[in-house]
């Protein structure tokens, strides 16, 4: 038995004790996880040295946390989110080699079996807001076309909402779509202007953001996921420069090189030729696909 275990609990040694109360037997990698958050975690309540009641208050935090969770939303989930341990996750198992396109966090309103659609189809279902037209390229890291890339892609409504927020307002798949490439490897889309929105803010997570004095909102941005044989599914958004809140996203989403222009098109003749109802957004992004490993 080593020292430690013969040791009693004392404020010095409190991780050590701790620790070595891990049996053999256990898994290592839960061994080495417990172990280093123990650590971790008794060396900042040895810095903030917290009082009894302020114990307590992060102790019904949590709990009140637990009660706002269910099979709809996950408030721990958001609770990693405004700390960026979400983002920091994202980015350690995203590495991607030169010249990849960066990935970012899923987000909560993702539908699966979303119907395909041919390219340059219309995913505005109900006609709402500014018409913006999407396009690109989807290339590999030595610049070649990639053919029959899949592209799910999704977005909010100029109210803010995605469908799934709107049951019975919003048409199904409404700003949804899935598109393949062909040997060109480009893309084209329909959809509308998105705009900035809060994440849920009416639970013991949105009342911390508001004690740290922070908002709650994230800024326009379009959602991609993109899988192709071969390489890598890229997990992305593309995110609108200009908005109020793209230096200061609630959840730390975005990274520069997903930043994508969002031009208003007013020449005649463009619009005769795009969209003859009026002026358009355009936005032009590539993206390229890490290979497999």
């Amino acid at each position: 038995m080593s020292e430690v275990n013969k040791g009693y609990f004392t404020e010095e040694n409190s991780a050590d004790v701790v620790i070595s109360r891990i049996a053999d037997s256990t898994e290592p990698r839960l061994a080495e996880v417990i172990s280093v958050i123990t650590k971790h975690l008794h060396a900042a309540v040895k810095e903030i040295e917290p009082t009894q009641d302020e114990w307590l208050t992060a102790i019904k935090f949590l709990t009140e946390t637990g009660h706002k969770s269910d099979d709809w939303r996950q408030e721990y989930i958001l609770l990693s989110d405004i700390f960026g341990v979400s983002m920091l996750v994202d980015a350690i198992n995203n590495r991607k080699p030169s010249g990849a396109s960066e990935s970012t966090v899923l987000g909560p309103f993702h539908v699966p079996d979303v119907p395909e659609l041919p390219m340059g189809a219309n995913i505005c279902l109900d006609g709402k807001g500014h018409p913006m037209l999407i396009k690109g390229r989807i290339l590999n890291t030595a610049g070649e076309p990639v053919a029959n890339a899949k592209i799910d892609v999704w977005q909010t409504n100029d109210d803010g909402f995605y469908d799934v927020q709107q049951k019975g307002i919003q048409p199904d798949f409404n700003l949804r779509g899935v598109f393949r490439t062909g040997a060109d490897g480009t893309y084209h889309f329909w959809g509308a202007k998105p705009r900035f929105y809060p994440i849920p803010d009416d639970g013991p997570v949105g009342k911390l953001l508001g004690s740290l004095g922070r908002h709650p909102f994230r800024p326009a941005h379009l959602h991609y996921i993109l899988e192709a044989d071969g390489y890598e599914t890229l997990v992305t958004h593309i995110f609108d420069p200009d908005d109020e809140y793209i230096h200061s996203d609630a959840v730390f989403g975005v990274k520069e090189s997903l930043l994508a222009k969002f031009d208003l098109i007013e020449d005649p003749e463009r619009i005769a030729a795009e969209h003859p109802g009026g002026p358009f957004y355009q936005v032009i992004h590539d993206f390229v696909l890490a290979p497999d490993a």
